[in-house]
């Protein structure tokens, strides 16, 4: 059973994991009245809040919004930007829509995977990067475009991808991307 505490004389129910990010979830979900329509905003949040969304999470999302667990989880799986596993420190996403698939965007997946190693959708095993693969960012006149830590970066060759990646992922051991490091990285 939840445990209660008081706060500003109301009784307040805590999550029963004790976990207090869920207050996060909890204020996404009564900002939208708990409406079932507000799903993928409710999912973003929680994506925010815990980098990625758990099974208890979207069972949680389920419960609060009374839907079904199978539609949650089919809305998550479904959005590309649903993550169900922890990601990397970085991110690097390839746009595969049609003008970019045209202007050779594979052979940028292509030398990532040669690179690190991982196909997209996967994290290299030290956490550093996410590799991820997009049908469309919506940039197609800037074809191929990746979109490297949040920053998208149109016309790109892969040989520029790699090193921009490279150099993201060395001096990004910290955990924190910051926005000079970004631009450094666009820089080259």
């Amino acid at each position: 059973m939840p445990t209660t505490s008081q706060a500003k004389g109301k009784t307040v129910q805590e999550h029963p994991s004790g976990d207090p990010r869920f207050k996060m979830i909890d204020r996404a979900l009564k900002r939208s009245h708990y409406q079932q329509d507000a799903l993928i905003e409710v999912l973003h949040t929680a994506q925010e809040t815990f980098g990625y969304l758990t099974e208890d999470l979207l069972i949680y999302v389920a419960q609060q919004l009374k839907l079904p667990p199978s539609w949650v989880y089919g809305v998550a799986t479904f959005y590309h930007f649903f993550s169900m596993k922890p990601q990397g420190v970085h991110s690097c996403v390839v746009c595969l829509g049609t003008a970019c698939y045209v202007k050779r965007a594979s052979d940028i997946v292509t030398s990532l995977k040669a690179e690190y190693g991982v196909d997209p959708g996967q994290t290299t095993p030290d956490g550093q990067l996410s590799v991820s693969a997009a049908r469309c960012v919506g940039s197609c006149g800037l074809a191929p475009v990746v979109v490297i830590d949040g920053a998208i970066v149109g016309k790109e060759a892969h040989e520029a991808t790699i090193e921009r990646v490279r150099k993201l992922v060395k001096g990004g051991s910290n955990g924190s991307t910051s926005k000079t490091s970004i631009e450094e990285a666009k820089a080259s």
